[in-house]
């Protein structure tokens, strides 16, 4: 028996397969391998797919469940976070774009008439969460300034496609005037969020609580998938859209406690079903009409860039952000994304678009996402690159900055570079141990909160000079980088290692393929998270098979030491060449407190003799805050001195360790 559909799924997966390869390769997301493959099999291309009706059924499918599991990761607690770049941020650009969209269509013809005009707004104004995000993870950007803006944007976008798909229709009224009635359907859309909310609260968490007992699988699966496609249904049905369907039914589960079960559950299935949706999308591109219009499309695609560029740069600005920060922003959310293409279909059932217009939309937005990737990748080079321009003082650092406190002239002190989980940790333990400081930071929001709060911390862009003078980095003695984004973390640690060649440089990364160029700019130390991750894991492992805890100090030390030494010798010494470490990377320098019941106090230093016992030396005593250097072998340790020592880390370690505890 033959199924035509059966073929062409295996032919358009087998090509999916072979396109997603190449696109991972040369590290292009995944959804433009998807785009590429529904171009190729599409009827403008080799016409390979037969069966297109029913893959448009399936890619319906695949957009009922990705607005499902949007709904479920949506959360309120998540939102309040970053409520500012949400609300604010992420209102002004769609609003901005969607205005200055709509001129320009309007302007230059693109659009039959005022419905239309403000439809393609709204196409324009929207971005590719799933490109976006993915670029940032994979960079290690996420958590930077210009991440979180981005974040805080995208969220609204997604969030925002919903009232835009209830719109549509009124929109499609003002060209045809067959749009449904406002007030009706304003009625059924309230009554519709009613039954949300208390499904939300008592209806579905009752039921999941009592299917989840049975801890049946299947029955589990299937409860979650009637939930969702039958709240899809009834929104349908009522006049209103699946995809708002899908989200609402998403919300519902988002509030009860089984909503990451249900993810994990439902992922499968919307990456299968989310394929059809962008290789449909990919086939309806007509190539012959893209060369026909090529240099009419490749202006449109560069005022779309321009445009969102600009907008997002200019909200980044209002919101406090520095221009550098603004044009990362801009750049990141300067294409047009899926969600867009979810619109344009409720956009062409309503008769918004329509056949060339639909055929430009197309073009214009597959170029704009393939591009993405290239883009986000040059976007630091410009920002640098702009914010080195005679522009105002107020631009390049922040439309109404924090005021800033009193800053006592430094010296000698700890410069703290971001203000993130890493810089508090810093922060508390160099206040506990009574060692000035200062922290630069770049979030607003987070400035204006911590000086509220007694804490020395001013607001600049680190990556400039005159910031980090301010901070009298010159002076310092130690200076740790502990931000989120890479690229600013290198300048960073150029301009220290330039200002303060004697500095200790201590740099936070997040990978440590990242070591070797941040040790050439300069950097003492650099500690890489995953590394650090991999020791805090295996130390807890040891531990739970009762190794004893001076061995697992042993250990600890042995892989730092390794590690580090790996790297370093990779790279060229650092500048500061009266930094042990540096030239010799298994010696070790530490400071430890003598405690009461140590089984030395009492004894002098050539009676517990530690060169002979652990080779190591002892090279100053800190006793009532006066430190004694090279002292006598027949000083004899008190209680609370603190000792300085030197030798092989791992030998330290182990004087330590007998020192601390009693044997």
């Amino acid at each position: 028996m033959d199924i035509p559909l059966l073929r062409d799924i295996v032919i358009l997966f087998s090509l999916s397969i072979i396109v997603l390869f190449l696109c991972h390769r040369f590290k292009i997301p995944a959804i433009v391998g998807f785009l590429l493959t529904g171009i190729v099999v599409g009827p403008y291309g080799l016409g390979l797919i037969e069966a297109i009706h029913e893959v448009e059924v399936f890619a319906e499918i695949g957009v009922v469940l990705l607005l499902f599991t949007i709904g479920i990761e949506f959360s309120f607690e998540r939102l309040l976070q970053i409520k500012k770049a949400v609300l604010l941020g992420g209102s002004l650009q769609v609003l901005l774009t969607s205005f200055v969209g709509f001129w320009l269509v309007r302007q230059f013809g693109f659009a039959r008439d005022t419905g239309e005009a403000v439809f393609i707004g709204f196409l324009i104004a929207l971005s590719s969460t799933a490109i976006v995000l993915k670029m940032l993870q994979e960079r290690a950007e996420i958590d930077s300034p210009h991440g979180r803006t981005t974040l805080g944007i995208l969220i609204f976008q997604d969030i925002v496609i919903v009232p835009m798909i209830l719109i549509t229709p009124f929109l499609a009224g003002m060209t045809g005037g067959q749009g449904a009635s406002v007030i009706l359907l304003l009625f059924k859309g309230i009554g519709i969020i009613g039954l949300v909310v208390l499904a939300a609260k008592w209806a579905v968490p009752y039921l999941l609580y009592h299917i989840a007992r049975t801890r049946n699988h299947e029955l589990f699966l299937l409860s979650v998938v009637v939930i969702c496609f039958g709240v899809a249904w009834f929104t349908s049905s009522a006049g209103l859209s699946l995809a708002l369907g899908a989200f609402l039914a998403g919300l519902i589960i988002s509030e009860s406690e089984y909503s990451h079960h249900a993810l994990g559950n439902i992922l499968p299935f919307r990456d299968v079903f989310t394929t059809f949706f962008f290789v449909s999308i990919g086939m309806m591109l007509n190539l012959g009409f893209l060369l026909h219009e090529f240099a009419l499309i490749l202006i449109m695609v560069t005022m779309v860039f321009i445009l969102k560029t600009v907008v997002g740069a200019i909200v980044t600005v209002l919101l406090g952000f520095p221009l550098r920060i603004g044009i990362l922003v801009g750049f990141s959310i300067s294409q047009i994304g899926e969600f867009s293409f979810i619109l344009s279909r409720v956009g062409l059932e309503n008769g918004l678009l329509s056949g060339d217009i639909n055929q430009r939309f197309l073009a214009v937005t597959i170029l704009s996402m393939a591009a993405t990737p290239f883009i986000i990748i040059l976007a630091p080079r410009l920002a640098n690159a702009v914010a080195t321009w005679p522009l105002p003082k107020w631009l390049l650092r922040g439309m109404n900055p924090p005021s800033e406190p009193e800053m006592p002239t430094l010296h000698d002190h700890l410069v703290i570079i971001g203000f993130g989980v890493n810089g508090r940790n810093v922060a508390r333990a160099a206040k506990e141990a009574g060692i000035a400081y200062t922290i630069i930071e770049m979030n607003p929001e987070t400035v204006r909160s911590e000086i509220a709060r007694g804490e020395s911390i001013f607001y600049g862009d680190a990556t400039r000079e005159t910031t980090l003078k301010h901070a009298r980095v010159e002076a310092a003695r130690v200076v740790v980088v502990a931000i989120n984004d890479p690229t600013a973390t290198r300048r960073i640690t150029e301009a220290v290692r330039r200002l303060n060649p004697d500095v200790h440089l201590i740099v936070r990364t997040r990978y440590v393929q990242e070591m070797q160029p941040l040790y050439g700019l300069g950097a003492n130390e650099v500690i890489p998270e995953e590394f650090e991750t991999s020791v805090e894991i295996f130390a807890r492992v040891l531990n739970k098979f009762f190794i004893p805890r001076d061995k697992i100090e042993q250990l600890i030390a042995r892989v730092r030491a390794d590690g580090y030494e790996m790297f370093r010798s990779l790279t060229p010494a650092s500048n500061a060449a009266s930094n042990l470490k540096i030239h010799f990377p298994d010696i070790d320098i530490s400071a430890f407190r003598i405690p009461a019941d140590s089984p030395f106090v009492h004894q002098s230093l050539a009676g517990i003799n530690l060169r002979r016992r652990y080779g190591i030396s002892v090279v100053a005593i800190e006793r009532d805050s006066e430190v004694i250097t090279n002292p006598d072998a027949d000083m004899v340790l008190q209680p609370d001195d603190i000792l300085y020592v030197l030798g092989p880390a791992e030998k330290v370690a182990k004087a330590v360790a007998r020192f601390i505890f009693k044997k």
